[in-house]
């Protein structure tokens, strides 16, 4: 009998891990396709529940890539200036706004800025992280402990590889940006 309480206990983990790991994969569409992404809850517990509930209630669904340097990193995420599908778009503006939630306290960590990761943008001020947040396209050690990484992408890198670049003389900014078409759950 004890061997069926067992098997019974390994069974309820191993659905009980895939459930939760499910909880924090998401899915970035892109016009090139499908980018999989797993956050990091267990390191960035309140930047991972801010980017889920702004996903969720679709906030981030037509927001462009309005910074966007070559060998560094796709800016996105002002969800009140860069949507391009609400009165409230203005390029000019991209990237000056956030969310209507308030600013979040870092959680810095010990995870790098490698190619994929995943890291919330913020003012010079460290607790000023809201709903922006970049792609890194390479390692980026000067980020290190200086700002929140909260996922990577597990799969689709190479359609994040495909989003429009900025000017490099105007800090990366992008004329006729790509856009988020939708972020959510798995």
């Amino acid at each position: 009998m004890s061997k069926f309480y067992i098997k019974l206990l390994i069974f309820f983990i191993l659905i009980t891990n895939q459930s939760i790991a499910k909880e924090n994969i998401m899915i970035l569409k892109l016009k090139d396709g499908d980018v999989k992404i797993e956050l990091f809850e267990d390191v960035a517990p309140n930047h991972v529940k801010r980017i889920k509930e702004l996903a969720n209630s679709g906030k981030y669904d037509n927001v462009v890539f309005h910074r966007v340097i070559d060998g560094f990193m796709a800016q996105t995420g002002d969800v009140k200036f860069g949507n391009s599908e609400t009165k409230d778009f203005d390029l000019r503006r991209a990237g000056m706004g956030g969310s209507d939630l308030p600013d979040l306290e870092q959680e810095f960590n010990s995870l790098p800025h490698d190619r994929g990761t995943l890291s919330m943008a913020r003012s010079s001020d460290p607790n000023s992280a809201n709903s922006q947040f970049f792609i890194c396209f390479q390692p980026a050690p000067f980020l290190d402990n200086q700002y929140t990484v909260f996922g990577k992408v597990l799969e689709g890198m190479e359609f994040v590889d495909k989003i429009k670049r900025g000017d490099q003389n105007n800090n990366g900014s992008v004329t006729d940006p790509d856009k988020i078409i939708s972020f959510k759950l798995q």
